[in-house]
């Protein structure tokens, strides 16, 4: 797996003469742009918010990351699954590196008669063994997860 991120330079937007702008090129051939949040105190510093920022897409591709193998999971056990997603909380540590600390995951499953049992070890499956991304944060974070599920 690769990707280039490239800074896009000084951002034609907003006008600004530093800009913070990022633009990611995966191996996959598709892009993903990050910003970084303005900085009232230190303008040159700071972003232009015109995109999530680099810790969002972390948080955000470790959701993508489990959900995938949840819905999977659940479809390889013969579930009739329909829609799942999940809401990620998280807290950072104040000081640098400010990496994640705690991260709740909070799933809502969709399908038809699913047992509880069957979600719950779907997600542990996830969090234990198949997701990349949650077993490395789980090096710095403490992971919890909840879930609830609705009937399609």
């Amino acid at each position: 797996m690769e990707c280039t991120v490239s800074w896009t330079g000084p951002s034609a937007t907003t006008g600004s003469r530093s800009g913070m702008t990022f633009l990611a090129e995966t191996g996959s051939g598709h892009t993903l742009v990050m910003d970084g949040a303005p900085d009232e105190a230190k303008p040159e510093n700071g972003g232009a918010n015109l995109a999530p920022r680099p810790m969002e897409t972390v948080l955000a591709g470790t959701g993508g990351c489990t959900a995938y193998d949840v819905v999977l999971i659940l479809k390889r056990g013969r579930h009739d699954v329909r829609g799942c997603s999940v809401k990620l909380t998280s807290e950072r540590a104040t000081v640098d590196p400010k990496v994640f600390t705690k991260i709740h995951m909070h799933f809502l499953v969709t399908g038809k008669a699913l047992a509880p049992s069957a979600v719950e070890r779907a997600i542990a499956m996830s969090h234990d063994k198949y997701c990349s991304a949650t077993i490395m944060l789980g090096k710095t974070a403490e992971i919890t997860t909840s879930f609830e599920i609705q009937e399609a």
